[in-house]
């Protein structure tokens, strides 16, 4: 690489990330848009999401699943519940675990939220096989950011 190659890598277009973070944010412009006839926020959908595929979960797995920690999950779960669409229960098998439920009201959403992804879809643009396409590279991606974030976290551990 040449000094003057490298440096364009310095360019704001071609940061990979910017890139990223720059759809997110657009994904959120239309996805409120989308979530307001259900009175959701997007991160509240992706709980309902979980919770419609895998029923009732321990606190914990929703985080895990959702990549949530629990300072962020909490009010989301306290939000959904103050507006009838699930419940958090203790565990009766592990009294430290707090389980949370679809109510009937959330369950009966779903029908309400099949359009989502249609209307979403719909404005990517894209097709049904690029849009798979995207997924699996995005998630290649994920996985390969996640290692790396982890060896540079054992290297800093061991360095010290």
């Amino acid at each position: 690489m040449t000094t003057t190659s490298a440096a364009e890598w310095l360019r704001l277009d071609r940061q990979i990330c910017f890139t990223l973070n720059a759809a997110s944010r657009a994904f959120g412009g239309v996805y409120r848009v989308v979530l307001k006839d259900l009175g959701l926020t997007y991160p509240q959908y992706l709980v309902m999401l979980v919770l419609w595929e895998d029923g009732d979960l321990p606190v914990k797995k929703l985080g895990e699943r959702l990549r949530l920690d629990s300072g962020t999950l909490s009010p989301l779960l306290k939000r959904l519940e103050a507006a009838g669409l699930v419940r958090r229960e203790r565990s009766v098998r592990d009294e430290r675990s707090v389980e949370v439920r679809l109510t009937e009201e959330g369950d009966a959403m779903r029908e309400r939220a099949l359009q989502v992804p249609v209307r979403i879809a719909a404005a990517t643009g894209f097709g049904v096989d690029e849009i798979r396409e995207l997924g699996a590279r995005l998630e290649r991606l994920t996985t390969a950011l996640d290692a790396a974030a982890d060896a540079a976290a054992t290297e800093a551990t061991e360095s010290r």
